[in-house]
């Protein structure tokens, strides 16, 4: 009888494995079948739409991670093969009648024409879809998590979020798949994905981060939690009056030591030496939160601590002439340059830079790898829940500030590179939850090599070099003019024709391609860490 019982519950056995390897669904949205993702990967042709489309200005992409150091090779590409996407769907159960709802946000024309392609690549393998861009509140709509991030359900509408993710550190890429993440609208809690994000975040050994994220990667590539698309450059432009002195060309989505205080300018009509350029502010100057150096402003308004290279490595002070870490990793400690003031001649001084970290640790908006790196101090937990007045991790002695964590931070030097001191006697007083709101950033007072002329609000900015800049530089500019546009890179083509940018970076094609044309203007492609992609919506959606 017992060799009986254990016949059957072998059979048992089997055929629960057959059944579940039969059923790659986790749920009842079809989306969580990875085949189904697998296939939709396969039955896009991005080689031929990054070759026609692009013109050749994007790279195709078979993960988050664009190509570099960071990269694993022999990752599968999913190259076309509609066979292989309708196979892949016969295999899942696929309802041809089931429509996907794709949306996306950006206003430019190529991304419906990307759309449009897209629609027509997944029609031909039996996937039905309509596409839509969302206005208002995209937060709202976009990366609201579930109240319960495993089962959901999911608190957005849509099925495919077409979108971007622009990386500073490469922990932004997948720290935002962790089950319960802030921003995770769309993976529900993956035990093993969790365990290999984790691993990458244990670690400020750069070796040891690269195998990490190598092993994130080979199940990224398998899973699809995601749909990678294609890495988008970035193109710094430049008119022939500029002579930058053979200073690197880095990320110009961020900031690092481009030495703009060295570069030459050719006198304009007028006699002066004056840099044109765009990103100017249009109703604000932008909160050094989400993205600190962005628009142009942001870049030569504010010194940081230490300064990143062109790749983003931090190498040496800025406003702190000197920084040492501890053996461990939890200890960090800035000796401030003597003598540097701000716009306004006031001291700069160890009082702002906790200020600073404590007043961006209550902005909503903060970046979340800066908010991370902020929360691992001493003390975090007490002064966010009105504990403590501050934050005890962070300990000022004359012109030293020391940073202690409870954590490893992996990237505090780097957040340390991008996110610049502001001042406490302008800001201290004003509410951090409206922080875009405080008078202070119509007329932002920094401590950075120019400051503010003139401002005409969505019209031109004017700002002269700080005659009491700690580093003089040997460069010529006396002035930057900026025109007011922002990501959608407004007037860029009209302004570059008419002799009215000599430095500009950007992201949009046509832009590429309109000013390529042009005899005066030179374009530099650079590699960045800006991916797009589509957000997989794999929770069950609520009738």
């Amino acid at each position: 009888m017992k060799k009986i019982i254990n016949l059957v519950l072998m059979v048992v056995l089997v055929f629960s494995l057959v059944v579940f390897s039969s059923s790659a669904s986790t749920n009842s949205n079809p989306l969580s079948d990875v085949r189904v993702r697998q296939a939709i990967a396969y039955a896009i042709d991005m080689k031929t739409i990054s070759a026609t489309l692009f013109d050749g200005k994007v790279i195709p992409a078979n993960s988050l991670t664009p190509d570099g150091e960071w990269k694993v090779s022999r990752l599968n590409n999913y190259d076309y093969n509609p066979e292989k996407a309708k196979e892949l769907l016969k295999e899942a159960g696929w309802d041809p009648n089931y429509v996907l709802d794709v949306v996306y946000y950006y206003t430019d024309q190529i991304t419906v024409d990307l759309m449009t392609v897209i629609q027509e690549y997944l029609a031909d393998v039996g996937i039905k879809i309509t596409f839509r861009r969302l206005e208002g509140d995209l937060p709202a709509q976009l990366w609201v998590k579930p109240s319960d991030p495993v089962n959901g359900p999911a608190s957005v509408k849509w099925d495919l979020a077409y979108a971007a993710n622009a990386a500073l550190a490469m922990h932004e890429y997948y720290n935002r798949f962790k089950g319960g993440a802030a921003s995770n609208s769309h993976t529900p809690t993956d035990t093993k994905l969790d365990a290999l994000i984790a691993a990458t975040n244990e670690t400020a050994d750069v070796a040891k981060q690269k195998a990490a994220f190598y092993e994130l990667q080979k199940y990224e590539n398998e899973q699809l939690f995601a749909i990678p698309l294609y890495y988008q450059q970035a193109f710094i432009y430049e008119s022939n009056r500029v002579n930058r002195k053979g200073i690197l060309y880095g990320n110009e989505q961020f900031f690092y030591d481009w030495r703009i205080i060295d570069w030459d300018v050719m006198p304009d009509k007028n006699g002066e030496n004056v840099l044109y350029s765009n990103r100017g502010p249009v109703e604000f100057f932008d909160i050094t939160a989400v993205n600190p150096a962005l628009t142009m402003p942001n870049k030569f308004l504010f010194d940081r601590l230490i300064v990143a290279d062109e790749n983003l490595s931090p190498k040496k002070g800025q406003l702190a002439s000197e920084y040492m870490v501890s053996k461990d990793g939890l200890t960090i400690e800035f000796i401030l340059r003597k003598g540097v003031t701000w716009h306004d001649g006031k001291p700069f001084t160890a009082e702002d830079v906790k200020f600073t970290v404590e007043y961006l640790s209550k902005v909503p908006q903060l970046n979340a790898v800066a908010g991370e790196t902020f929360s691992f101090l001493e003390g975090y937990n007490d002064y966010i829940n009105g504990k403590s007045d501050g934050i005890s991790g962070i300990v000022i002695d004359g012109n030293k500030v020391t940073f202690k964590f409870v954590k490893l931070a992996p990237n505090a030097l780097l957040i340390f590179s991008q996110w610049p001191p502001l001042p406490k006697h302008l800001l201290e007083g004003t509410d951090p939850l409206k922080a875009q709101q405080a008078k202070y950033w119509q007329a932002p007072v920094g401590t950075g090599p120019f400051k503010i002329g003139e401002v005409n609000m969505n019209n031109y900015a004017t700002f002269v070099r700080y005659e009491k800049y700690w580093d003089k530089g040997t460069g010529n500019i006396e002035k930057i003019h900026l025109y007011p546009s922002g990501d959608g890179e407004e007037n860029l083509v009209i302004n570059a024709e008419a002799g009215k940018v000599d430095y500009a970076f950007g992201k949009i094609v046509e832009n590429a391609k309109a000013i390529e044309k042009m005899e005066h203007m030179k374009i530099i492609p650079i590699n960045i860490r800006y991916t797009r992609l589509f957000y997989v919506n794999k929770f069950p959606k609520t009738k």
